[in-house]
C-alpha cells in the first residue's frame, strides 16, 4: 500500500462547488486566527522575530505599544506604591514665576506639606512648579508625573520623586490612584481635562471620599455659576453632582477639606 500523502486543504476542496464561508479553512498565529485571504502569509513570527535584517517598523505597531503601556503602569505603581498621603495639584504651566499664582501655589504646597501630605502635580514650569517648590522648600514630599509633548519641557527642579509617561491615560491614573484630592488652581485645557475627568469619577463612585476644589473665585466662579445654573438648571447635572465642586480663596478651608475626606477614607479601610 502507498504511504499516505498529506494534502493541503483548501475551503473549496473542503466542500466543491462553493466557498464554504461557514466552515472557512484557518490558520493560527498564536491566539490569532486568519481566515480565507488573511491566513497567507509569507513568513512565520518565529522568522520574523530572528531575522535582524527585517523591518523596524514592528515597534511602533499596536501589539507593542500594549507592553509599552504594561511597563509604564508598572513603573508608575512600583515608583508610587509607598508614597504616603497626598493630593494632586492642577494648575497652568504658564503661570510666571512674578504672579501671585505662583506665590499662592507656593503657599498651598506648603500648606499640604505642614499638614502631613506629600504633592503630586504634572511636573511642569508655572503653577506646578510652584506647587512642587512650596512643598520642598517646607520638607514634603515633592512628587512631578510628566508627560512626553512636542514642545519638550522636562521636569521642574523642584521634583523630589519624579515620573516621565509616554501616555496620558497611565499619567492620570497615577494622579487618581495615589491622591486623597484634587486642588486645581487657574489653569487652561490640561487643567479642565483633569477636572472634568475626576468630578467623572467621583460621581459614578469610581473614587470615594474625593473632594475636587478649585482654588481662586474670581477665576472659577464663572465656570461654577453655568454649571449651576446652565447645566443644572437644564436638568443635566443633579443638585448632588454641583455639590461635588467646592470654590474657595481659603488655604485653610482647602486644607481642612482635604483632612476631613482623608479622615473619612480611613474610617472605610
Amino acid at each position: 500500500m502507498p504511504a499516505p500523502t498529506l494534502v493541503a486543504v483548501t475551503a473549496q476542496q473542503a466542500e466543491p462547488g462553493r466557498e464554504n464561508d461557514e466552515h472557512p479553512v484557518e490558520k493560527r498565529r498564536g491566539p490569532v486566527v486568519l481566515r480565507r485571504s488573511r491566513r497567507i502569509e509569507s513568513t512565520t513570527t518565529d522568522q520574523r522575530l530572528l531575522d535582524a535584517r527585517g523591518p523596524s517598523d514592528w515597534v511602533h505597531t499596536d501589539p507593542w505599544r500594549v507592553l509599552r503601556i504594561q511597563s509604564e503602569f508598572v513603573e508608575g505603581f512600583g515608583a508610587l506604591a509607598e508614597v504616603p498621603r497626598a493630593v494632586t495639584v492642577f494648575g497652568s504651566a504658564r503661570t510666571p514665576q512674578d504672579h501671585p499664582e505662583y506665590a499662592l501655589g507656593q503657599e498651598i504646597g506648603a500648606a499640604l506639606a505642614d499638614a502631613g501630605f506629600a504633592v503630586i502635580t504634572g511636573g511642569g514650569p508655572g503653577a506646578m512648579e510652584a506647587v512642587n517648590r512650596g512643598c520642598s522648600e517646607a520638607g514634603g514630599l515633592s512628587i512631578g508625573l510628566g508627560i512626553e509633548l512636542p514642545m519638550e519641557q522636562g521636569l521642574n527642579p523642584w521634583v523630589d520623586l519624579g515620573l516621565n509617561f509616554r501616555y496620558f491615560f497611565v499619567r492620570k491614573t497615577m494622579f487618581i490612584k495615589y491622591a486623597q484630592a484634587f486642588i486645581c488652581l487657574p489653569g487652561g485645557f490640561g487643567t479642565l481635562d483633569e477636572l472634568f475627568e475626576s468630578l467623572t469619577l467621583v460621581q459614578t463612585k469610581k473614587v470615594t471620599k474625593f473632594p475636587v476644589i478649585l482654588f481662586g473665585r474670581s477665576y472659577w466662579d464663572g465656570l461654577y455659576t453655568w454649571l449651576r445654573d446652565t447645566v443644572h438648571g437644564g436638568g443635566k447635572l443633579s443638585e448632588k453632582d454641583v455639590g461635588l465642586v467646592h470654590v474657595t480663596d481659603d488655604i485653610a478651608e482647602a486644607v481642612d477639606m482635604v483632612e476631613d475626606a482623608y479622615r473619612a477614607w480611613e474610617e472605610t479601610h
